[in-house]
């Protein structure tokens, strides 16, 4: 059972994150008519309100650890343990301008698609594994020539803290990516799970970590590549969960 403060602390962040959700993507519709940069300022808006709300309703807020393992100018690869909303709505906040890799059916939903479109995503049909392996690469030389980083979730989904690699195993895209653009790959682990479960109406107080872990070597191959991320994220994502799980007892 769940302290009745979180559970009330929860339905008050729930109603404010869902109502803001709907008021802007209608009152800001017009912003579809303008210039990507222009409209950008609304998806910030919109994620710094999230924010917000997390902070002042639910007390939960964010740290980041490795910033010294990013590049300092230019584009790069960010591979991302993905465990809940949580990350998808900073990556806005920790990135200027970000690339990200998302599925094409996600562009389709009325009004949030049609915003999350104007970001420019590398989106991908993921119902057609080879022909998404070409389009990675397509959108990705893009992202690169725009001077943008791009952030890739390798696992393809969300996942529980408790599921393993096994159970939602990390593909190849990440690494098709890597040889087509030929930019450096940096793993993130985090622990957002622990806060903001996936599909979960309860949230917790506490901070998040995402943390950058040293970049993949250049000389691995495509399974070395795969190899390598999946290892480092599960190794370093799993010691974060345990550290935030540590402290909420």
């Amino acid at each position: 059972m769940h302290p009745p403060g979180l559970f009330i602390r929860s339905a008050l962040f729930n109603i404010a994150f869902y109502g803001t959700t709907a008021l802007v993507c209608i009152l800001c519709l017009p912003g579809l008519l303008l210039p990507k940069r222009q409209a950008m300022w609304i998806v910030k808006l919109f994620v710094h309100s999230v924010w917000f709300f997390e902070r002042f309703i639910l007390g939960l807020n964010f740290e980041i650890r490795g910033r010294e393992n990013l590049p300092a100018a230019g584009s790069f690869i960010v591979a991302a343990k993905h465990q809940s909303p949580y990350e998808t709505m900073k990556m806005h906040i920790l990135f200027d301008d970000p690339a990200i890799v998302l599925k094409k059916e996600l562009l389709k939903i009325p009004l949030w698609g049609w915003f999350l479109a104007k970001s420019e995503p590398v989106a991908i049909n993921r119902s057609r594994a080879h022909e998404s392996l070409g389009q990675i690469g397509e959108e990705g030389l893009r992202a690169k020539a725009q001077g943008r980083p791009i952030i890739i979730f390798p696992q393809g989904t969300r996942v529980h803290t408790w599921q393993t690699a096994q159970e939602k195993p990390y593909k190849a895209g990440v690494a098709k990516l890597r040889d087509v653009t030929g930019l450096p790959v940096i793993p993130m682990a985090l622990n957002s799970g622990v806060f903001w479960p996936r599909s979960s109406w309860i949230k917790k107080p506490g901070r998040v970590v995402f943390e950058f872990l040293a970049p993949v070597q250049e000389n691995l191959g495509i399974y070395e590549v795969v190899k390598d991320i999946q290892a480092r994220l599960e190794h370093h994502s799993d010691l974060l969960v345990q550290e935030a799980q540590e402290k909420q007892k």
